[in-house]
């Protein structure tokens, strides 16, 4: 196809100064998304995005048959609370999962809150619910359009009936019970004719809320006039002795939390300090009387679990219970009186059972090498259920008995393909440092290594964040044309613990761009492919990563994939909740931060008579995590710089946010995504 014509877009003379460096700006109108002209632009850029993504004449067919795969029948691992089973099911194409709960592991279940009937789009999510500790009611929180903004709502279990109660203008917030109220966390409203998905997120507050009462009669229980960009955060123990907030401080670059504790047995106490430092990370599992067994990176970069005592909260009285090992914590879930310790070995799940007191019960048979989440219960559970997928086994759910330590299948589902056509390896690639980089590839089996594959290289790179195994289904439309799918575990990630994040944050962001680069030279240099056969895609901070790595090497693919991409680094933390991320970015404010900002930042290393990878970017009009001003911005200065006769466009979604909103705009932007890249690396895909 013809290169498109892209709308004009205009250029301001302006230009910030950063510790003596001038630095130009001149798209810096497109922060502004209520204006008329940034609304023209948008409207200009999608029509020309679509016009090309609808001359590709496989579309229809690659959206057919990505609905036909996703149809089917799914639920997640259900939670226990007294006589009730909670648990989420699809039926096969509900844009959201409808919310089910049941009397006892063999009883009937029936709809308890069904979030599809809350707008006619289906964009209307449902999240976070909560039993109260009697079992008598579940708040949950409610959003709209795919923000972050979250409203919470109460449910009568007896009568099934959604009380009056409305909490608004909450973000960053667990719901904690106590009694016949709840603490949850929140900021001031925005002010009148303010933005409500861009405004600023300052000022984040504590309040108690009693059940019958209006929102203007919370109690406030914790507030930080001083510090501002800090999380405030409050969680309830299950006996209902004990509040803990743990407090984070990120805007400030600190990776870590404080913890406070409240008395709820001693009416008007207030929270007084358990730990007080924001460098190191806690988090209480559960309390045993007056003690807390909370899990830590404190001196152990792979977590351990210690035991704090109210009465001697000092470090120097702290009991280890679980202690490092070799391969990270990842989390610890606990039931029936015992510790359910989640490890990750080179990216896969390993479960150890202890005591209280540290004492090893077993190893948890698994159904695989792959990825689990679950284990957890109240404390007189004798079973609990978990959930299990690879990149090739669907969600499964299992019931886990807690005396004897077998699993069994809960759940089983029946695809409409059949998975076991695919097979996965996971390879380790040598980075530049020489760092051993993990990757799994996912393909048919009996690739031929002739270099000819289409081939997606995935990737993330921050935040402790992994990407363990996980099943798709969406990704078999890609897997059944011959494509190989490849998801690389860069350093910043947490698959290996705190030394493996602290090796891609700040100053050192560069080696996770030098792992992404070495996986790519490593599938091109064994056969799996070569770079005019390759795309890269990344979400969010993942696409930071496809960014930078385009303006670094823009011949090492073919295709480029950013997904709602930070690409301004100078500016992200001047966006609603975005100066969360200093801890893992630095600032520009610092004279350091900006020198390694600058030198990566996606939008300012674009150069003019450049040949850029084909590249479509996607964003939507209500993120309000990573603004789409990033993406609006990197796509007018990219159509600027380009040089090459490769389509440069971007495709921004309506009633959506950081991630789509509904099935059916994730099933109709990753067929537009998967099209691009069949259309760019020469792939006509056939019917299935």
């Amino acid at each position: 196809m013809p290169t498109p014509t892209y709308p004009i877009s205009r250029k301001d003379a302006h230009v910030d100064v950063y510790h003596g460096t001038p630095v130009a700006d001149p798209y810096r109108w497109l922060e502004d998304d209520l204006s008329e002209e940034t609304a023209a632009w948008v409207a200009a850029q999608n029509a020309v995005t679509f016009e090309y993504l609808h001359r590709i004449p496989y579309r229809e067919q690659l959206r057919d048959r990505m609905t036909t795969l996703v149809n089917y029948p799914r639920s997640s691992a259900p939670e226990q609370k007294g006589p009730w089973l909670l648990f989420a099911r699809n039926d096969g194409l509900q844009n959201q999962p409808v919310y089910c709960i049941q009397r006892g592991e063999d009883g009937e279940a029936e709809v308890l809150l069904d979030p599809n009937t809350l707008s006619p789009d289906g964009t209307t999510r449902v999240a976070g619910l909560t039993f109260d500790h009697a079992a008598r009611y579940i708040a949950y929180m409610v959003s709209h359009a795919g923000s972050d903004w979250q409203q919470i709502r109460v449910l009568d279990l007896e009568t099934r009936e959604t009380l009056p109660d409305v909490v608004d203008w909450v973000k960053v917030s667990a719901i904690a019970w106590y009694g016949d109220g709840f603490f949850y966390s929140r900021y001031p409203e925005p002010a009148e004719g303010d933005a409500a998905f861009s405004a600023k997120n300052d000022d984040h507050q504590v309040f108690f809320h009693r059940l019958g009462t209006t929102q203007d009669a919370d109690t406030l229980v914790y507030h930080d006039a001083e510090n501002l960009q800090r999380f405030h955060i409050v969680g309830t123990t299950e006996d209902e002795r004990y509040a803990v907030l743990s407090i984070s401080d990120r805007g400030k670059g600190k990776d870590g939390n404080a913890l406070l504790v409240k008395d709820l047995r001693a009416p008007g106490s207030a929270f007084v300090p358990l730990w007080t430092e924001f460098d190191d990370q806690l988090t209480v599992l559960d309390n045993d009387g007056d003690a807390f067994l909370v899990l830590t990176n404190r001196h152990a970069p792979n977590q351990r679990v210690v035991r704090i005592d109210l009465q001697q909260p000092g470090e120097a009285h702290w009991v280890t219970v679980i202690a490092e090992r070799e391969e990270p914590l990842e989390g610890v879930g606990t039931a029936g009186g015992r510790l359910f310790a989640q490890y990750l070995k080179d990216v896969t799940s390993r479960v150890f059972v202890h005591h209280y007191d540290g004492t090893l019960e077993r190893e948890v048979t698994l159904p695989g090498l792959g990825t689990i989440v679950g284990f957890g219960g109240e404390r007189d559970a004798t079973s609990l259920f978990y959930t299990y997928t690879s990149f090739t086994a669907p969600a499964t759910v299992y019931r886990y008995d807690i005396a004897s330590g077998a699993s069994t299948v809960y759940r089983a589902v029946a695809l409409p393909f059949d998975p076991s056509q695919f097979e996965t390896t996971q390879v380790f690639v040598t980075s530049k440092d020489g760092t051993r980089v993990p990757a799994f590839i996912v393909a048919k089996k009996g690739l031929v290594l002739d270099g000819n594959n289409p081939t997606l290289v995935y990737a993330y790179g921050g935040f402790n964040v992994s990407l363990p195994p996980s099943f798709s289904a969406l990704r078999v439309a890609f897997l059944e044309q011959g494509g190989v799918y490849v998801q690389a575990n860069l350093r910043g990630g947490g698959e290996y613990g705190e030394a493996w994040h602290q090796g891609g944050m700040k100053e050192r962001k560069q080696n996770v761009f030098d792992d992404f680069v070495a996986v790519a030279e490593w599938l091109i240099a064994n056969g799996y492919t070569r770079s005019d056969k390759l795309a890269m895609q990344g979400g969010s901070n993942g696409g930071l990563l496809v960014g930078a790595i385009m303006t670094q090497r823009p011949e090492l693919a073919r295709v480029a994939l950013p997904a709602v991409g930070v690409m301004d680094m100078l500016r992200f933390h001047t966006f609603t909740i975005g100066w969360n991320w200093i801890a893992d970015y630095g600032s520009s404010d610092d004279p350091d931060g900006f020198r390694y900002l600058h030198a990566y930042s996606p939008l300012h290393n674009l150069r003019d008579g450049v040949s850029y990878p084909a590249t479509l970017i996607t964003t939507a009009d209500h993120d309000d995590r990573v603004v789409p001003a990033h993406s609006f911005k990197f796509a007018a200065r990219l159509q600027e710089a380009h040089a090459g006769n490769t389509p440069v466009l971007i495709r921004i979604e309506t009633k959506s946010g950081h991630g789509s909103s509904s099935l059916t705009k994730q099933i109709e932007e990753m067929a537009d995504v998967y099209s691009f890249v069949f259309h760019e690396l020469g792939v006509e895909p056939t019917p299935q």
